[in-house]
């Protein structure tokens, strides 16, 4: 059975500094982390991670450095694509090492799983909040659908297509999503697109596909959705998404930190006469 993990919006900020002034991102990342090594076995084996974006607040060396010290860490392999925060020629520098990683153009890749493939997608406008596919993306895409040639496909993007009703960010999502929504629907096998960009779970149909959103690692987004809200965030929990197939692409969200007691639905308490439990 395939598996892959999905961690977005990390934003993680030089040693000694808290993003926006209140999120100890790192400790976040490092606690998902730690979450994910600790509760593997009862997932079963995982073929790979992705983090959806936003690896970091400002791009620079040193947070990819810090970013890559919490996250190599995990027992499986991973692999990234950038966000709105990232600087795409530091991350590709970060990653230059690493065989997935392209040379030149955009962080773009793909890779056969059992069960599924996976095509992940550079939507960074370096200077702008939104997101986009340029053609160069969007060729990589239709020339990696074709190779699959209907198997299933899990579909990657930092800024998600849709409208989530939280104005700030709806305006800064993908662009041309309605590009990526043809693709995805002239495809002959089930696609999945994942997305980041908002640290929420949302779940819509998209044209022919399932579109989530995952939550972040850290802090949230938070759920305003007033003509003129405050655009602001909230300290909720963090989680992760774990998608695998089982006769279909069925997918999880998991808190990313968690007290590691396990509980019996039994109890040792006598039920009263008469009553019943499901």
């Amino acid at each position: 059975m395939t598996r892959l993990l999905q961690l977005s919006d990390p934003h993680i900020v030089p040693e000694g500094q808290l993003a926006y002034g209140v999120v100890d991102t790192a400790a976040a990342l490092a606690d998902a982390v730690d979450t994910i090594n600790r509760d593997l076995h009862l997932y079963g084996p995982v073929d790979l991670a992705i983090v959806t974006g936003d690896l970091t607040d400002f791009g620079s060396p040193e947070e990819y450095a810090r970013f890559r010290n919490i996250m190599d860490g995990l027992p499986i392999p991973y692999r990234v694509i950038p966000g709105n925060h990232d600087l795409r020629e530091n991350l590709r520098q970060a990653f230059s090492e690493d065989g997935w990683m392209p040379d030149s153009g955009p962080i773009v890749w793909s890779v056969d799983l059992p069960d599924f493939g996976v095509v992940a997608l550079d939507t960074l406008v370096e200077g702008q909040h939104h997101g986009l596919l340029d053609d160069r993306a969007v060729r990589f895409l239709v020339d990696a659908l074709e190779a699959f040639n209907g198997k299933p496909v899990l579909v990657a993007t930092h800024h998600p297509p849709f409208a989530t009703g939280i104005i700030p960010m709806d305006v800064n999502n993908l662009r041309n999503g309605s590009l990526l929504r043809d693709i995805l629907d002239a495809y002959a096998g089930e696609t999945r697109l994942i997305c980041g960009h908002v640290h929420r779970s949302v779940t819509t149909v998209y044209g022919s596909s399932v579109a989530m959103i995952a939550p972040g690692v850290s802090h949230s987004v938070t759920l305003d959705q007033r003509e003129e809200n405050p655009h602001t965030l909230s300290l909720e929990p963090g989680g992760f998404m774990l998608h695998e197939w089982r006769n279909g692409l069925v997918s999880h969200t998991v808190a990313a930190r968690f007290p590691a007691d396990r509980h019996p639905f039994s109890s040792p308490e006598e039920k009263p006469e008469g009553a019943s439990r499901a």
